[in-house]
């Protein structure tokens, strides 16, 4: 009681009306616990209108950070993903390098396969010079596309020639073989000389075809101020044209080598280049069977020989046919590259 007089009264003053409504009369009967209890709910009620918590601390957001400051120097940023064309063409080029390097024996299936490879690249070519953003790039490097067009074009017309050198040495073999049944002299006698003339004509499309305009060095993209599209479309055309080089080259020489006279053999001035080197290897085993040693004093030769050397004719223009095929898809895709960078132009 003392504690609550000297400590609590002072604080309990707004419970005045509380202590009044209990009489002196009744603490006899109060414990002191439930004055206490009684004083404390009443004290609740109030401190509970009363009391009052701080708002929740307003979160700000971080100072602005200072903008960097720019210096004069170069950023390499690291180039965009290639277009999955040329990806697949880049692979088709690989293979085709493949193809080249890795030969046991130079024959006519040797030789097709690679015709396949290198028509496979030239569709691939084409798709990709139908896209909008290889036909800006070509737009915008004009001496790039008028070389590329004339080595397309000198591509074409090669092939365009070899083509009816083919068809006209089919037509003589046909021809021979009947002579050959026949033993007749006069006859493969002029099929040796238009023989020796076509070698002639399809030894002149090497050295045609040897040295193109477009070439990657040459290309005039400048890759720090043009994009890396345009320099990587560049690269993939220069490729294209290298491994459209090494494909034409195996099969112009591997038929004129394989057809040829030997007193052709310092005709051709591409040869004079490689003397040292035995161009012997890089004929087709299945053209060089029939030699024309082999036709010589043909009514001399007894049934036995003539039935061998009209097996060997008969294989020899099988060979002609299939290598006529595949040069024939090369032909035409690259006419189909050509239209589709013509189209590039007009577009």
């Amino acid at each position: 009681c003392v504690y609550i007089n000297k400590t609590l009264l002072p604080l309990l003053s707004p419970f005045q009306n509380t202590f009044k409504t209990i009489s002196p009369s009744h603490y006899p009967s109060l414990s002191l616990s439930l004055s206490l209890s009684l004083l404390l709910q009443n004290m609740v009620g109030v401190f509970r209108r009363s009391l009052s918590f701080p708002n929740k601390p307003t979160v700000r957001p971080p100072p602005p950070s200072k903008p960097r400051v720019s210096h004069h120097t170069r950023s390499i940023s690291l180039p965009c993903r290639s277009h999955p064309l040329i990806s697949h063409i880049n692979h088709e080029i690989s293979q085709i390098k493949s193809w080249s390097s890795s030969f046991d024996r130079r024959t006519t299936a040797w030789l097709t396969d690679g015709l396949s490879l290198l028509r496979d690249v030239q569709e691939t070519l084409s798709d990709i010079l139908h896209l909008p953003q290889s036909q800006e790039s070509l737009r915008n490097r004009p001496v790039f596309f008028e070389n590329l067009l004339e080595d397309l074009l000198r591509f074409v017309d090669a092939y365009g020639i070899f083509r009816t050198s083919v068809l006209s040495l089919r037509e003589h073999q046909s021809a021979a073989q009947v002579a050959l049944r026949r033993k007749d002299d006069v006859k493969i006698s002029s099929y040796v000389k238009s023989r020796r003339a076509l070698a002639r004509d399809i030894a002149k499309l090497t050295s045609s075809i040897r040295e193109p305009k477009t070439k990657y060095n040459r290309c005039h993209v400048d890759v720090l101020n043009g994009s890396y599209g345009e320099a990587e479309l560049a690269s993939v055309i220069g490729d294209v044209i290298e491994v459209t080089v090494l494909v034409s080259v195996a099969l112009f020489n591997g038929v004129y080598l394989s057809i040829r006279s030997s007193k052709t053999t310092t005709f051709v001035g591409f040869l004079k280049r490689s003397e040292k080197r035995d161009k012997n290897c890089e004929a087709i085993e299945e053209l060089k069977q029939v030699e024309e040693k082999s036709l010589v004093g043909l009514s001399k030769k007894k049934n036995e020989e003539v039935m061998i050397l009209t097996k060997k004719m008969m294989e020899l223009e099988n060979s002609i046919v299939e290598i006529e095929c595949g040069s024939e898809k090369v032909f035409r895709g690259l006419i189909s590259t050509r239209v589709s960078l013509l189209n590039a132009l007009t577009h």
